[in-house]
């Protein structure tokens, strides 16, 4: 067995088995009409039957729902914590896991005090100075029961619930977890990785498990858990419309590849620390997501665009910010290659943060995945393979049997060629033999009119045979299916190599 001398070599020659999956998601559970003041109103006024706009009724509900929470936990025998300040709560659920012998139940119950939002009544004055009360939204620190669960498809997790009417809630869930659940219940052999695989016996039925998880089984989860854990809204309420919804708070999309020994991973992250420190840079971040970049003017792009390399102990990870979306790389447990892309804001994509868009999010989420590390591939060998380079040089015969003689990368108008065409790769309606062709006289240093348009037909004709544009039917113009090749004396970066999906609106 060989020992890996570069990016390359890992990803192709070192991978023993690789695994995408939905990880960590934090989701928001919450009432849709009682977000706002005038749903809140209207629960008081309409619901309640309550004349004044004040909150004082909802008192009740605060009192009746934290009375529950006390009476199932000395019901139920599940212990009680009251987490301190700076207290990890996520060590206090792994020490009382270990001792948790059911395959299901709540393991226990805390509670904190946090800062939140809530709506909190104020006096207000009408012409005459006569006071009123009325509805405002505003923000305080409240308690917040958590409860920390088993399930016995999911695993671990927890439910989160403000004390504080309209009593939203937080949902936090793994999805490898879940992966381990079905994979034992489907009897495939696996050795688990904390939240991965460090073996599996069957990896292409346990990429089909992950493959499943999506809006049903978490919706179903936390219907599951309302059902049993006490309810802040009663029947009643229920009945009227006011039921829980789920929205995406933070998605996290990993893809873990189990390399064959731990100095494999040790040599991926020495080039990619070594090579990669501009990772994090405008045009670069663009490539990863495929978004064009605006650094000036009022709707530039927000964002801190910058590359981490954190330490911890003697291990190493990569961190690349973009707007309010993270990927995060590191070598797991000395096992596997580690690749998370963490998303924030669903907004930063043009994506809704309802349940139902997790689908379009985890495509965007595995395929920044797999776009960092085709970067990071190409930012250490820009041509991967002797095929890349033939594709390009060597020439084709048609299906009529014309001859189309390739691009000679000894000229400089074929330099020119693929350099021109990256300034048209984010135009959606393509370009015109009229739109680059002063472009390529200005590459090749020539007078605007020394390119011809009949040589521009022909060396556009010679892009769209060997693959590298296509032409828009019913029109004269042309687009790139793919980001296109080109030389490394006009390459500001690398290229991704592989044509992106098409971003959700």
């Amino acid at each position: 067995m060989t020992v890996a001398r570069s990016v390359a070599d890992v990803l192709d020659e070192h991978v023993v088995f690789e695994v995408e999956c939905i990880d960590r998601m934090y989701c928001n559970v919450y009432v849709p009409q009682l977000q706002h003041a005038g749903g809140l109103l209207g629960f008081v006024q309409r619901h309640l039957g309550f004349p004044v706009a004040s909150t004082a009724p909802l008192a009740k509900i605060t009192d009746r729902f934290a009375l529950e929470v006390h009476r199932y936990a000395d019901t139920q025998q599940i212990p009680w914590v009251d987490f301190a300040k700076g207290q990890r709560k996520d060590d206090v659920m792994r020490d009382r896991l270990a001792t948790f012998t059911h395959d299901e139940g709540v393991v226990f119950i805390g509670r904190a005090q946090e800062k939140t939002k809530l709506f909190r009544t104020e006096k207000r004055r009408d012409r005459d100075g006569r006071s009123y009360p009325w509805i405002v939204a505003s923000t305080g620190v409240v308690n917040q029961f958590y409860f920390y669960c088993v399930d016995a498809d999911f695993g671990p997790f927890f439910l989160k619930f403000c004390s504080y009417f309209p009593d939203n809630a937080k949902l936090c869930i793994n999805g490898n977890h879940w992966a381990q659940r079905q994979a034992a219940k489907a009897g495939i052999g696996f050795t688990p990785l904390d939240n991965a695989f460090a073996a599996v016996d069957d990896p292409v039925a346990l990429q089909a498990i992950c493959d499943r998880l999506g809006e049903e089984q978490i919706d179903a989860l936390l219907r599951k858990w309302l059902a049993i854990l006490p309810h802040p809204f009663t029947p009643a309420d229920r009945a009227a419309g006011y039921r829980y919804d789920i929205s995406i708070l933070q998605a996290e999309f990993s893809l873990t590849q189990t390399l064959d020994r731990p100095v494999t991973g040790r040599v991926f992250f020495e080039q990619v620390i070594r090579d990669n420190l501009d990772t994090g840079r405008p045009d670069q971040v663009s490539l990863i997501f495929d978004r064009r970049l605006k650094r000036r003017g009022p709707r530039a792009t927000p964002g801190r665009y910058r590359t981490r390399v954190i330490t911890e102990g003697v291990t190493p990870s990569l961190h690349v910010d973009f707007k309010h979306t993270g990927i995060k790389q590191y070598h797991k447990q000395g096992t596997a290659l580690r690749t998370e892309t963490t998303i924030n804001d669903t907004r930063d994509f043009q994506i809704g943060k309802r349940l139902v868009n997790l689908p379009a999010l985890r495509e965007i989420g595995f395929w920044a995945n797999r776009r960092l590390l085709r970067v990071q591939r190409l930012d250490h060998d820009p041509i991967t393979a002797a095929s890349a380079l033939h594709t390009i040089t060597n020439p084709i015969t048609t299906e009529t049997g014309t001859r189309v003689p390739g691009l000679r990368l000894g000229l400089q108008r074929s330099h020119a060629l693929p350099a021109a065409l990256q300034l048209f790769r984010l135009q959606p309606d393509g370009f015109r033999n009229t739109d680059i062709r002063a472009l390529l006289a200005q590459l090749r240093g020539l007078p605007d009119t020394a390119v011809s348009s009949g040589q521009t037909t022909y060396d556009l004709r010679r892009l769209r045979v060997h693959g590298l544009i296509e032409r828009i039917p019913h029109s004269h113009r042309y687009r790139s299916p793919t980001p296109a090749y080109t030389p490394p004396c006009f390459s500001p970066a690398s290229t991704t190599g592989s044509s992106p999906p098409a971003w959700p609106t």
